[in-house]
């Protein structure tokens, strides 16, 4: 007699089928998309500290912060608003730009500032701004949920609301 060393179809869609399943599971435990939103406010977090770093140095070589401009960019020493994106020398080669419609904040009072983001996970972030109001408790998405020091108003690129921020060691976010 011949014997058939192979599998039947009925058996291959099994096969299929399960490893379909697993598949569908991985996905949904791994979560791509939030996966990608973590990168990115990683990358936020990181300009903000880079700034922050930047800041210092300019504040020990000047004796204080650079003024805001009205649409919140900082100011070289000319008072000429620097672009996002675009050189800051010698502190800094490329001041950062946040993308996707998303925009860094700066505000300054020449002796205090403060730099704002909007991460993609908003309050779902451990260190995003947390506002103790009962309303931004429910939805940490709503318009009057930023950080407490920005101004009303100010939002981080469109409507995308202000959630994370970094500021002068002599102030709080």
């Amino acid at each position: 007699m011949k014997k058939n060393a192979g599998f039947t179809l009925i058996e291959i869609i099994i096969v299929i089928g399960i490893l379909s399943v697993l598949a569908v599971l991985i996905l949904l435990i791994v979560n791509p998309l939030a996966q990608f939103q973590k990168a990115d406010d990683a990358r936020r977090k990181e300009d903000l500290s880079q700034m922050q770093r930047a800041l210092e140095q300019y504040y020990q070589d000047n004796g204080v912060y650079p003024t805001g401009t009205q649409d919140y960019k900082l100011t070289n020493p000319q008072l000429s608003p620097i672009p996002w994106g675009t050189s800051w020398s010698p502190y800094m080669n490329v001041l950062p730009s946040d993308k996707n419609g998303r925009s860094y904040e700066y505000i300054s009072t020449g002796q205090k500032y403060w730099i704002y983001a909007s991460l993609e996970r908003g309050g779902v972030d451990v260190q995003a701004c947390k506002n103790t109001s009962s309303n931004c408790q429910s939805d940490p998405f709503g318009a009057n949920c930023q950080c407490d020091n920005v101004p009303n108003g100010v939002f981080c690129g469109g409507s995308n609301i202000c959630t994370y921020g970094t500021s002068s060691p002599n102030t709080s976010p």
